[in-house]
């Protein structure tokens, strides 16, 4: 069994490739029980969160893959200089149940998160969309300007954070390596107004994102609040946009955004438009027009881990 960490993980994927990696699964379909979802109560701080993501191959393909992602999400680990979100990948012969890897499950849902943005927006944001505006400046935050910066023609970058000294090093750095010009924003609203493409990845349960303040034409990338009790966009938000998710059903029960727009009437079932696997298999055209406001919500999908643990194992191994 091959034994995969962080390094391997980037060695093997590129943003682009991982991008039609993901549209090719969403287009194909795989088989994905819901998720499980877990809150580990420990009597210190805020609780751990268990997610227990499976999905496996359809049969038929050339290769049967079986997968399942266990992380544990603990938000007071910044405090004792650990990472907040840790876990594994295990990828397995459907056929035979054999073990085949144990990828760092961190690393490769950092890829596939900010790639199935990018291939949310590869349909939801205007093609001349130049300004991106990253809400956030956590690990997350370089890998999704990145992934966008390789669907749209990024010029700019902006990356708020309520900790200005984490944003402008996550700008530094995508200076340094992208070679993308970047810098940390000062005030949240006027970024808001000023950006293209919003692209949120945070923890907050109060919005950050004011709807009133996205102009014509926008894309909001809503990839944090993973619980109910989250939410990075108010109700203005919501109310002005095209709504989009990646998985329906889970962004029903799980996406604060989305729950809590469905509690206050400000979005009914209905008025989410299309998924991923909608979109990926051209039964919704996507954005119609350029001064429409778009938003697309991500709670993660097991068959973006699955794919992207396929494509992490196939090109270390080689395949089969």
């Amino acid at each position: 069994m091959l034994e995969v960490g962080p390094a391997a993980v980037d060695r093997a994927l590129r943003p682009e490739k991982l991008v039609e990696i993901l549209r090719r699964a969403f287009r194909e379909g795989a088989v994905q029980p819901l998720r499980h979802h877990h809150t580990i109560e420990h009597g210190r701080g805020a609780p751990t969160t268990l997610l227990l993501m499976p999905a496996w191959t359809k049969p038929g393909g050339a290769n049967a893959y079986a997968g399942v992602k266990i992380v544990t999400v603990s938000p007071d680990n910044g405090h004792k200089n650990l990472p907040a979100v840790m876990g594994t990948y295990l990828l397995l012969d459907a056929e035979t149940g054999a073990p085949l890897a144990a990828i760092d499950g961190p690393r490769l849902t950092l890829w596939r998160t900010a790639a199935a943005s990018a291939l949310a927006a590869s349909y939801l944001a205007r093609r001349d969309a130049s300004k991106l505006l990253v809400v956030g400046a956590g690990a997350l935050a370089p890998f999704l300007a990145r992934a966008h910066a390789k669907t749209r023609p990024i010029r700019e970058v902006r990356v708020w954070n309520r900790t200005p000294e984490r944003a402008a090093r996550v700008a530094a750095e995508l200076g340094a390596q992208e070679g993308l010009d970047a810098r940390a924003a000062a005030d949240l609203d006027e970024a808001v107004a000023w950006a293209d493409i919003v692209s949120s990845a945070t923890i907050s349960s109060t919005p950050l994102v004011k709807g009133a303040l996205l102009k014509p034409g926008s894309h909001l990338d809503l990839v944090g609040a993973f619980t109910p009790d989250m939410r990075e966009s108010d109700d203005e938000a919501v109310r002005r946009a095209r709504v989009f998710v990646d998985i329906r059903e889970s962004a029903l029960k799980e996406a604060g955004d989305i729950v809590q727009a469905l509690l206050s009437g400000a979005l009914t079932p209905e008025g989410i438009e299309a998924d991923l696997y909608d979109l990926t298999r051209e039964k919704h055209p996507g954005r119609r027009s350029d001064d429409e406001i778009t938003l697309f919500k991500s709670v993660g999908a097991a068959i973006e881990d699955l794919a992207a643990g396929i494509a992490i194992y196939e090109h270390l191994a080689g395949g089969r």
